[in-house]
C-alpha cells in the first residue's frame, strides 16, 4: 500500500473511531411515556447546563422501552429505559441472557392513573368494579359470563350518566395499561366468583376500548374533541390540563397529589428508570444524567419535577433510592420476586 493510500486508510479509520465516540457521548433514553415528561425536563436542563449533548429520548412505552434495553449491550442498544412500573423478573432474566448484566435501579416518584374526560361533562364518581364492567371482554351477567354487552354507563349503574361508553387508553407494551389491569382489573375481578381463582384482566376489543398509542397528550387532545368519551392517563397530564380535562373519582377519592403519595388514591404507582452500567466507559456523561435526575433539584420537595406534576418520595425513601444509585448497585432477581 502506498504511503499516501496507507495515510487516507488510517485517518479515515481515526475520523470513524472518533465519530463513534462522539455519538456515544449522546446518552440515549427509552421508555415510559408517563415518565417521559420528567425525563425530559432532566435532558434539557442536562443539555443546556453541563456542556454535554442534549440525551435523545424516544417515549416507547415501558414494556417496549425493556424490551430494546433487554436486547444487548453496546451499539443500537439504549443506554437507560423509563418505566411507569417495576421491571418483571422475566424481563430481567431477559436482559441476562442477552448480557446485559449490570443494572441499576432508580425510583423517582409516585403516580395516579386518572380517568379523565372533557371539562364540559359533569362531574363523576366511578368505582373500580364499575370500570371493570365497562371494559372487561367477558363480565358476569345473571351469574353466566358472557362477552360484555354494555354500551352505556347507565347500563352498568342507573345511577350512571345516560353516556355512551368510550374510553381511550394505552396499548399493551404501556406500563400504564400493566398498571390498570392490576389495580383495576384484577382488584376488581378477584371478589367476583364468578372468575374463580384467577383475576381477570381481558379488555375488550369490539371498540369500545380504543388503544391510543404510548403519548398520553394525544389521549387528552382526542378528549377535547370527543366529549363524551374517558381517557386513562397518568396524573401528570391532568395537571397539565386542568383547563379542559377534569377527572372522575375513584372509590370516592379524588385524584389529588396527597391522596396518591399516601396510597389512599387507589390507583397509585411507583416510576422507575434502568440504568445499563455496563454502558458507563463507552457513555461517559451517563452517571451525570442519572445522579442529576436523583438530586433534590430535581426529585426533593422543592424540586422542578414536582411543578410539572411528579408526587414525590418521602424524605427517608428519595435518600435511600439516591444512595442506591450514586453506589451504582446492581439489581438482582430477588428484588423483583
Amino acid at each position: 500500500m502506498n504511503r499516501i493510500l496507507k495515510t487516507t486508510v488510517i485517518a479515515a479509520a481515526v475520523m470513524s473511531v472518533a465519530g463513534v465516540a462522539q455519538a456515544r457521548d449522546q446518552i440515549r433514553i427509552v421508555g415510559s411515556s408517563t415518565v417521559y415528561p420528567f425525563a425530559s425536563y432532566v435532558t434539557e436542563e442536562f443539555g443546556a447546563t453541563t456542556g454535554n449533548p442534549t440525551p435523545v429520548i424516544e417515549s416507547t412505552g415501558s414494556g417496549g422501552g425493556l424490551r430494546l434495553f433487554c436486547n444487548g449491550v453496546g451499539e443500537g442498544t439504549p443506554d437507560i429505559t423509563n418505566a411507569s412500573r417495576r421491571m418483571k423478573v422475566s424481563e430481567f432474566e431477559r436482559c441476562e441472557e442477552n448480557g446485559v448484566t449490570n443494572i441499576t435501579e432508580a425510583k423517582i416518584g409516585s403516580d395516579g392513573i386518572v380517568l379523565g374526560q372533557s371539562s364540559e361533562n359533569d362531574d363523576i364518581a366511578l368505582t373500580r368494579e364499575q370500570i371493570f364492567m365497562a371494559v372487561a371482554a367477558m363480565v358476569p351477567v345473571d351469574g353466566e359470563l358472557v362477552e360484555n354487552p354494555y354500551t352505556n354507563w347507565s347500563e352498568i349503574d342507573s345511577s350512571l350518566p345516560d353516556r355512551e361508553i368510550s374510553i381511550y387508553g394505552p396499548p399493551t407494551t404501556s406500563g400504564t395499561r400493566d398498571a390498570f389491569e392490576e389495580l383495576v382489573m384484577e382488584s376488581a375481578s378477584e371478589g367476583m366468583d364468578v372468575y374463580g381463582d384467577e383475576a381477570y384482566t381481558d379488555i375488550r376489543s369490539d371498540g369500545v376500548y380504543i388503544d391510543a398509542g404510548e403519548n398520553d397528550n394525544l389521549i387528552v387532545q382526542r378528549l377535547s374533541e370527543d366529549t363524551g368519551a374517558f381517557g386513562i392517563f397518568g396524573y401528570s397530564f391532568l395537571e397539565e390540563n386542568t383547563d379542559t380535562i377534569s377527572a372522575a373519582s375513584i372509590d370516592g377519592v379524588d385524584p389529588e397529589a396527597d391522596a396518591i403519595s399516601s396510597g389512599e388514591y387507589p390507583i397509585a404507582r411507583s416510576l422507575w428508570f434502568y440504568v445499563k452500567n455496563q454502558h458507563a466507559e463507552e457513555v461517559p456523561p451517563m452517571y451525570d444524567y442519572v445522579d442529576m435526575f436523583m438530586s433534590e433539584m430535581m426529585i426533593g420537595d422543592d424540586g422542578y419535577l414536582r411543578d410539572i406534576g411528579l408526587i414525590v418520595l418521602p424524605e427517608e425513601e428519595r435518600e435511600e433510592w439516591r444512595q442506591a444509585v450514586a453506589d451504582r448497585t446492581a439489581m438482582t432477581a430477588d428484588v423483583l420476586k
